[in-house]
């Protein structure tokens, strides 16, 4: 668990009344620096060998490390707990297609627009998979090199790079050195001739072992060379073992604090399960049980969209509702004479009534009123979606000045509103209760429609 403020306080120099550091005591600059609102070094008395061991016991129990660079890059680790309940998870796993360069160049083209082209909108977001994963199967040297150099030209999506044979996979590395990408694996074979090659250009590596007690000198090793950005693979061979591997490091760390085994991990499927169906339910399970990259040999849009929507699910903060911005939406490109809507922003409710005016072929703007990520009715019931509230968010929205007439339709969930949002529009709009689900949409829309235009 990370260091209190009274443990901190217990290590700083103690002058007074120094004030130095911007707080009125040592223990106020304790509980903001335990809290990560300020950094050591506003203490000018702490001694270097203090801040040295300060700056460890500060930082988050599970490293973060960053695979790829740009808009791309994909964050893994810095998690603080082991149940989502307690607080949440913040960094999906990512989802990471195998190339093998004993591919044919039609299946390499294939995976490689497979990762570009396979993406889903989603509730206002947009789900896909996130690397590519390069695997020297072939024993050429040179063939593997061309694979790199070829998703290196066509690709912009992070890289995994997986070779046993050091030579080239550091060859390999130098192609594409800036892009960031992943070694993969550094064993406690390899280790020694490893670490002098990992320092001249750094980029990630993933040591894997054949348990999770050998991670543990690997670790310490690579952290003793500086070199800690650093993703475990404990060698789980079926869905069992991963479950037994992930949890137990994912507890050591984060429960027990042991720094050790304080990284994010990777996880593949594509070796565990060679039947697809097996390898998806493998992803599922790993996607629950904490892995941090999850490797698998294909996928397709059936078997791909239900593991990122459960990823989606898994890594959504319990403790807020999803949302979209407060403001008026356009839909099919409405001109001054389409019908103004408005709903709560609630991010279900807005997809589902945007879709229905999509399926009416009608354009239309649709007013969304931050209700606090709540749906109509609950809003409502809440007070946060009153007469007044959403007379004071039309009138500032901007959707009177692109349209002509002054109509307005509200859900007839909330018809009780009416009068009172009518005063406070001034009476200027005229108000319209509208169906009580957005199926109703399809019938009311364009006969509204033909009577706004007539």
């Amino acid at each position: 668990m990370p260091i209190s403020g009274s443990q901190i306080v217990k290590m700083l120099p103690g002058r007074r009344p120094c004030k130095e550091c911007g707080f009125p005591t040592c223990f106020a600059f304790a509980m903001k620096l335990a809290s990560g609102g300020v950094t050591v070094d506003k203490c000018p008395y702490l001694s270097e060998e203090t801040k040295i061991k300060l700056i460890d016991l500060l930082a988050p129990p599970m490293k973060l490390v960053t695979i790829g660079s740009g808009e791309n890059k994909l964050e893994i680790g810095n998690e603080e707990v082991v149940y989502r309940h307690e607080k949440t998870f913040v960094h999906p796993p990512g989802i990471a297609l195998l190339i093998s360069d004993k591919e044919s160049e039609a299946k390499v083209a294939e995976k490689i627009k497979k990762l570009k082209e396979l993406q889903f909108p989603w509730v206002g977001l947009t789900l896909k998979a996130d690397l590519l994963a390069l695997y020297f199967e072939s024993g050429d040297k040179d063939k593997f090199l061309a694979l790199v150099k070829k998703v290196y030209r066509e690709s912009s999506a992070p890289m995994i790079l997986i070779s046993e044979d050091m030579d080239t996979l550091f060859s390999a590395r130098d192609i594409c050195a800036d892009r960031n990408p992943l070694l993969y694996p550094i064993t406690k074979k390899n280790i020694e001739a490893g670490i002098p090659k990992i320092k001249e250009k750094p980029t990630p590596v993933g040591i894997r072992g054949g348990s999770v007690e050998e991670l543990v000198p690997l670790t310490t090793k690579l952290k003793e060379a500086g070199i800690e950005d650093v993703v475990l693979d404990p060698g789980s061979k079926n869905s069992m073992e991963a479950i037994r591997d992930q949890t137990f490091i994912r507890r050591a760390a984060i429960k027990q604090g042991f720094r050790p085994l304080g990284y994010p991990t990777i996880a593949l499927p594509c070796f565990m399960a060679k039947d697809g169906l097996k390898e998806i339910m493998a992803a599922s399970i790993l996607i629950n049980k904490f892995a941090g990259i999850i490797v698998l040999s294909d996928f397709h849009q059936y078997s791909l969209l239900p593991t990122l929507v459960q990823r989606l699910n898994i890594y959504t903060d319990p403790r807020f509702p999803m949302a979209v911005e407060e403001k008026y939406y356009e839909v099919l490109e409405p001109d001054e004479y389409s019908p103004v809507l408005v709903t709560s922003n609630w991010a279900l409710t807005y997809f589902l009534v945007s879709s229905a005016v999509e399926a009416t072929k009608v354009p239309a703007y649709v007013c969304v009123k931050d209700s606090e990520g709540l749906g109509v009715l609950t809003a409502w019931a809440a007070g946060k979606f009153s007469g007044d509230s959403v007379g004071a968010f039309i009138k500032k929205c901007g959707v009177a000045d692109r349209v002509k007439h002054r109509k307005l339709i509200i859900p007839g969930k909330v018809a009780r509103i009416k009068g009172e949002l009518e005063d406070a529009l001034n009476l200027e709009w005229e108000i319209t209760v509208g169906p009580k689900e957005t199926t109703g949409l399809g019938k009311f829309l364009p006969a509204f429609t033909e009577k706004l235009k007539g």
